[in-house]
C-alpha cells in the first residue's frame, strides 16, 4: 500500500501506522544512518507542479516542516518523490495536510541549503518500498479520499496453487528446505528454497542478487517467508520462483507462540496489523504438516560420522591455504572428544588472543573448503552464526595413538551445506548469549574432578570409565609377595566375581594407554581428589606476560624479611622486573640456599633463575603485599619441577606470611611447607594409565594411579628428564614388547608397586626377572571388556 489517506476522527486517525515504525526528528537526519522502521512526519507547506525527468520518471517534489519544532533554526526539509507514488501524491496532497513517510533515502545536497531547510533532502518511491500516509485537512472531500484509496490498493497474496507461468506475484510460505547464500558460477549470490503452504502445492525458488544482504534471511526448516514481486516460470511442467525486479522479502520465525519480529532483506518495508493473522495460521498450520527440525545440535552431543547444524559463536579465524579456511567457534559447551587443532602461524589467527587462550579447550576448529571460503573470510570476528551440515569425523595422524575428531564443512551445497549470520534479535542468538555469559571462564579449562574426568577420553577410547574414577579410592592393585598360598585365577572367573576380592594371576599385558608416555603425567589434589593436565610452556608463558603488563609497586621494596633490586630492560617493550631475595637473620644467603621472588620476568629468565637459586616465586603487586600469579601457573620454581596449587581447594595468602620461614634457625624452603604458609593445596604428579590384561580365558582393564612406586620415577620429574622418559619407555617395551606375537604368555599382572622391587638396569635384566617372577595382585575394583 504504497500511498495511504487516514481517516481522522476526534483528532486521531482510525488506521493507526505500523506499529513497528518510529517517529525521527527532523534534526537527526544524516546521510548514512540507518532509518529503518523509522518514519518522518510534518505539514506540507510548498509544492510543485509534477514533471516528469528525462527518462520518463514522474517527479514532484513538496517542502514539508516540522509542526512540533517551528522555533528550530532548521524546521522544514525536501521532499522528491519519484514513479507512480509522484503522480498519486500531486492528486491528492493539499497544503496544511500532514505528511508521513517511511522507507525514506536521505541524501545530502551539494550547495548551500536554503534558510532554514536542512541541508539533506528526502527521497522516496515505490521502487525503494517507500510508503507514504497522508492525514487531509478537516473538510477534504469524499472524492479526494476516493482518488487516495483507489492508488491505494493492500497488496494481494497469491496461494501456491493459484500461480501461473509469467506472472509477478506476491506471497506467502513455509520453508520446507533451503540453501543458505553462496558464491553461483558467476557474480552473484544465490539461495535456493523451497516453500509450501495450505494448499499443498510445492514451489522452489531460484533467487539470484549481487547484494548479499538482499536475499531472504532464511535460519531453519519452519520459517515463514513474504515474497514480494517474485515472478513465476513454468519448467517441466513445475512452477519456480526467480527473483524479478523490485523483489524484497520478509523473514518470521515459524514458531507457534513467538514474537512476530520481520527479518528483512530491504532497509525498508511495510507490515501492516492483518498480516500478523496470516503468520499464525501459517504457524499453525506448519506444526502439524512439516517436519520441522528441533534445536541445532551442540558440541557436547557430537558423535562421530555425524552431520549436525551449529549455532555458535566465532572467536577466530584464519587462511588455511587456497582451497580451505579455519573458523574456531564455540556455543559454550564441551565435545566429549579430543578435538583436532587445525595448524597454523600465530600471525595468520585474526582474533582476541585473550580470549583464544582461555577458550582453548571449549572451541573447536572447522574447516571450510572451496566455495564456503569466500563467505567464511568476510565473517566479523564476535558474530554469530548457524553452520549447516557439518561433519564431524574421528581421525587419528600416523603417528598418534590418540583420535581425536576433526569438523568439516565439505564444499557444494548438498543437503543445505552452508553457513548463515544470525542477527542480534534472532531468538537463538540471544539464547545463546545469555548461555555464554553465564559459563566461567578459567585460565585452565583443563581441571575436572576425578567423578567426572574420563582417562580413555585423554587417549582416544571413551567407555563408561567414569565410574572407576569415582572409585578410584577404593581401587587398590597390589603386588603381593607375601601371598604365596593364593592359586592363580582365570580372568573369567575374575570378571564374573563381586569386588573386593583378592586374587593371583597369570596373565599377559597385551596393551596400554597412552602409548605417549609423557601424556600419562597429570596433577592430582588430594584433598578434592581432582585430576586435571599439568598446563604447558605457552599457558605459564601467555601469563606471565600479562602480570609483565602490571609495574612493580615501589612501596612494597626492601622490607624487613626481604631485599629488592628493580631494573627496566632495552627492549622496544619496555618492561620493569623487580627480583625480591629473601632473609635470614636480616642477611642475604647464599643464592643456592635463597628464595627470590620476581615481578615482570619471562619464562626464559625464570628458568634461568632456577639453576641458580633455590626457589623462584613468580608474584606481581598490589597496593598492600605481593601476591602469587593466577593458580593456572605454577606458584613455585625449584630446579626443573613446577608446583602447582588446587584452584578450588587453595585460599592464597599473602607472600609476606613467607617471613615465618625465613624466621626458621634453618629454612629449608620445602615445596609442602611453602605452600601451607601460603594457603595452597599442593597438586601431586601422578601417572595415570590403563593396561589391558588377557589370558586363554578373557581380558582385564587395570588402572595404574601412582605417583613413583610403579617405575621408580617420581612423576614430577617425568616431564623435564630425558634420560628419565627413556627410563620409563624401555620398562614398557619391555612388559609390552612392539609387534610381539600375542601368542606368547609372560607370568604377568597389573600392580601399582610390582615394577617397584624389580632392578630396571636394563631390559635384558627385566626379561630375566619376569621369566622367574610371577606377578601377585589384590583387585578391590576392577573393569572388564
Amino acid at each position: 500500500m504504497p500511498v495511504q489517506l487516514l481517516k481522522i476522527t476526534e483528532g486521531q486517525s482510525e488506521t493507526p501506522l505500523p506499529s513497528h515504525l518510529q517517529k525521527e526528528d527532523l534534526k537527526h537526519l544524516q546521510e548514512g544512518c540507518d532509518h529503518t522502521n523509522k518514519y518522518i512526519q510534518g505539514i506540507v507547506t510548498l509544492s510543485y507542479p509534477l514533471t516528469k525527468l528525462r527518462d520518463g520518471t514522474d517527479f514532484f517534489k513538496i517542502v514539508i516542516q516540522d509542526s512540533d519544532n517551528l522555533c528550530s533554526r532548521i524546521n522544514s526539509i525536501n521532499v522528491l518523490i519519484y514513479g507512480k507514488m509522484a503522480e498519486d501524491c500531486a492528486k491528492i496532497i493539499h497544503h496544511g495536510e500532514t505528511f508521513i513517510a517511511a522507507g525514506f533515502k536521505v541524501i545530502k545536497l551539494p550547495a548551500e541549503r536554503e534558510h532554514a531547510r536542512h541541508d539533506c533532502h528526502l527521497e522516496v518511491s515505490e521502487e525503494a518500498g517507500s510508503t507514504i500516509y497522508i492525514w487531509p485537512k478537516p473538510g477534504t472531500t469524499a472524492a479526494s479520499e476516493t482518488a487516495s484509496m483507489s492508488v491505494a490498493p493492500k497488496y494481494v497474496y497469491t496461494p501456491l496453487n493459484h500461480l501461473k507461468d509469467g506472472t509477478v506475484v506476491n506471497l506467502y510460505g513455509v520453508v520446507k528446505f533451503f540453501k543458505p547464500p553462496y558464491i553461483s558460477k558467476g557474480t552473484d549470490y544465490c539461495s535456493i528454497v523451497t516453500l509450501v503452504d495450505p494448499s499443498n502445492v510445492k514451489l522452489t525458488c531460484s533467487l539470484f542478487s549481487g547484494n548479499l544482504d538482499s536475499l531472504p534471511k532464511i535460519y531453519k526448516v519452519g520459517d515463514i517467508v513474504r515474497f514480494h514481486r517474485i515472478k513465476i516460470r513454468e519448467y517441466n511442467g513445475q512452477m519456480q520462483g526467480i527473483t524479478s525486479g523490485g523483489f524484497a522479502s520478509l523473514t518470521f520465525d515459524g514458531t507457534v507462540g513467538a514474537p512476530v519480529v520481520p527479518q528483512t532483506s530491504s532497509r525498508v518495508y511495510t507490515f501492516m496489523d492483518e498480516e500478523q493473522k496470516t503468520i499464525e495460521e501459517l504457524r499453525i498450520w506448519a506444526a502439524s504438516n512439516i517436519s520441522i527440525s528441533g534445536p541445532a545440535t551442540k558440541l557436547s552431543d557430537v558423535q562421530p560420522m555425524l552431520f549436525f547444524d551449529l549455532t555458535c559463536q566465532l572467536v577466530g579465524k584464519a587462511k588455511v591455504d587456497g582451497s580451505s579456511f579455519l573458523l574456531k567457534v564455540w556455543d559454550g559447551t564441551k565435545c566429549p572428544y579430543p578435538t583436532w587443532k587445525v595448524p597454523v602461524e600465530a600471525k595468520d589467527l585474526e582474533g582476541e588472543k585473550a580470549l583464544l587462550h582461555q577458550l582453548r579447550n571449549l572451541a573447536v576448529d572447522i574447516l571450510v573448503y572451496d566455495n564456503h571460503v569466500q563467505l567464511a573470510e568476510s565473517l566479523k570476528i564476535g558474530s554469530f552464526l548457524r553452520i549447516y551440515s557439518i561433519h564431524a569425523k574421528q581421525a587419528s595422524a600416523d603417528n598418534e595413538d590418540v583420535s581425536h575428531m576433526e569438523f568439516h564443512l565439505h564444499g557444494g551445497t548438498c543437503y543445505g551445506r552452508g553457513i548463515g549470520v544470525l542477527p542480534e534479535s534472532n531468538p537463538d542468538v540471544k539464547e545463546l548469549k545469555e548461555f555464554l555469559e553465564s559459563v566461567t571462564l578459567t585460565e585452565s579449562q583443563n581441571m575436572e574432578s576425578v567423578c567426572s574426568m574420563d582417562i580413555d577420553s585423554t587417549f582416544g577410547n571413551v567407555t563408561d570409565l567414569e565410574l572407576h574414577l569415582q572409585r578410584c579410592q577404593q581401587l587398590s592393585v597390589t603386588v603381593l609377595t607375601d601371598h604365596q598360598d593364593l592359586s592363580n585365577t582365570e580372568l573369567k572367573t575374575i570378571t564374573n566375581s563381586t569386588a573386593p576380592q583378592q586374587y593371583r594371576i597369570r596373565a599377559k599385558l597385551r596393551t596400554y594407554k597412552p602409548q605417549k608416555l609423557h601424556q600419562s603425567v597429570k596433577l592430582h589434589c588430594p584433598k578434592c581428589n581432582s585430576l586435571q593436565e599439568v598446563p604447558d610452556r605457552d599457558d605459564f608463558d601467555f601469563i606471565l606476560r600479562g602480570s609483565a603488563s602490571t609495574a612493580p609497586n615501589p612501596e612494597l621494596h626492601n622490607t624487613s624479611w626481604y631485599e629488592s633490586v628493580t631494573w627496566t630492560t632495552q627492549e622496544q617493550k619496555q618492561r620493569e622486573i623487580a627480583i625480591h631475595f629473601v632473609k635470614h637473620d636480616e642477611m642475604l644467603q647464599h643464592p643456592e640456599d635463597t628464595l627470590i621472588m620476581i615481578e615482570g620476568g619471562t619464562l626464559k629468565e625464570i628458568w634461568k633463575l632456577t639453576k641458580r637459586f633455590k626457589c623462584v616465586i613468580p608474584v606481581r603487586s598490589t597496593e598492600d603485599d605481593l601476591e602469587l600469579l593466577d593458580l593456572s601457573a605454577p606458584f613455585l620454581l625449584k630446579g626443573n619441577i613446577k608446583y602447582y596449587g588446587c584452584k578450588q581447594c587453595s585460599t592464597p595468602k599473602p607472600m609476606k606470611n613467607l617471613s615465618s620461614i625465613a624466621a626458621e634457625q634453618q629454612p629449608s624452603w620445602e615445596p609442602a611447607e611453602i605452600a601451607q604458609v601460603l594457603g595452597i593445596e599442593l597438586l601431586q604428579y601422578v601417572f595415570i594409565m590403563k593396561f589391558t590384561l588377557v589370558d586363554e580365558t578373557g581380558s582385564l582393564n587395570a588402572y595404574l594411579f601412582d605417583y613413583e612406586k610403579f617405575f621408580q620415577i617420581p612423576a614430577s620429574e617425568i616431564l623435564t628428564n630425558n634420560l628419565l622418559q627413556q627410563k620409563m619407555q624401555m620398562t614398557m617395551n619391555a612388559l609390552c614388547p612392539p609387534g610381539r606375537k600375542l601368542g606368547v604368555f609372560w607370568s604377568a599382572g597389573a600392580g601399582r608397586t610390582n615394577l617397584g622391587r624389580l632392578s630396571l638396569n636394563t631390559i635384558s635384566d627385566l626379561v630375566g626377572k619376569l621369566k622367574d617372577t610371577n606377578w601377585n595382585f589384590k583387585v578391590n575394583n576392577f573393569s572388564s571388556y
